[in-house]
């Protein structure tokens, strides 16, 4: 069964999350701080950490930057309704998710069972097989890699599997429900925000100039769409 660190100085809130974790049959590990989940992620094989935003000694977004650095372990941040400037900084520096609090117990276990999913998928513990190219963009299901003009870009499991979905279907229009839906794996009872940030960060990736973007578009209103190769290249 996988491990999950839950880091947060709250004693409380940890005490209730490995209460429903723990019902799950996950391993659990605890921090009390950015500072300690970094030491036991250096000590032990996590695949999931749920990261509280507001922590003293460090806190939960430099503590997720300093984990993007050395890799792409999943992140999902627990947030309260008043931190939503920080959550979207958290979103942009890489974490993969978030659960505001109070959080109830079905969307929590719904959330970390989807992000563990997608993490083992790209784990290389499940394959497709497959490559999609869209004008000069290309995605390689086998080996989870994703190239622009013949140069590596490298993804987060979380943008990946966004890319992936949008290059599935050039020109369609989605919304950021049904993104959400189709790449996180749940209803979107609080998280569409977090489409917003990702769509930010592939474009920060992906376009030369990010403010002006000609791979993935906004149709006011309405969503995201990839554009088709021939309109990409124009």
């Amino acid at each position: 069964m996988e491990s999950i660190l839950i880091c947060d100085d709250n004693q409380d809130i940890v005490e209730a999350l490995k209460i429903y974790l723990g019902a799950e049959g996950y391993t659990l590990y605890t921090a009390a701080n950015g500072a300690e989940a970094l030491e036991v992620v250096e000590q032990h094989s996590i695949q999931l950490i749920l990261m509280d935003i507001m922590m003293p000694r460090l806190d939960g977004i430099t503590a997720t930057a300093r984990l993007r650095q050395k890799g792409n372990i999943p992140i999902i941040l627990l947030t309260a309704k008043s931190e939503e400037t920080d959550l979207v900084l958290g979103l942009s520096v890489g974490a993969d998710d978030y659960i505001t609090k109070p959080f109830r117990p079905v969307e929590l276990i719904a959330r970390v069972k989807s992000v563990l999913r997608r993490y083992t998928m790209l784990g290389g513990m499940e394959q497709h097989p497959g490559q999609l190219v869209v004008g000069g963009l290309a995605l390689d299901d086998e080996s989870k890699t994703v190239t622009l003009d013949g140069e590596p870009v490298e993804l987060t499991p979380l943008e990946y599997s966004l890319l992936k979905h949008l290059m599935e279907h050039p020109g369609k229009v989605f919304s950021s429900r049904e993104l959400y839906r189709a790449v996180w794996g749940a209803a979107p009872v609080s998280g569409e925000g977090a489409v917003a940030v990702h769509i930010r960060h592939l474009r920060e990736k992906l376009e030369i100039d990010p403010a002006t973007p000609r791979i993935i578009k906004v149709v006011w209103g309405q969503g995201y769409k990839l554009e088709k190769a021939k309109e990409a290249n124009t």
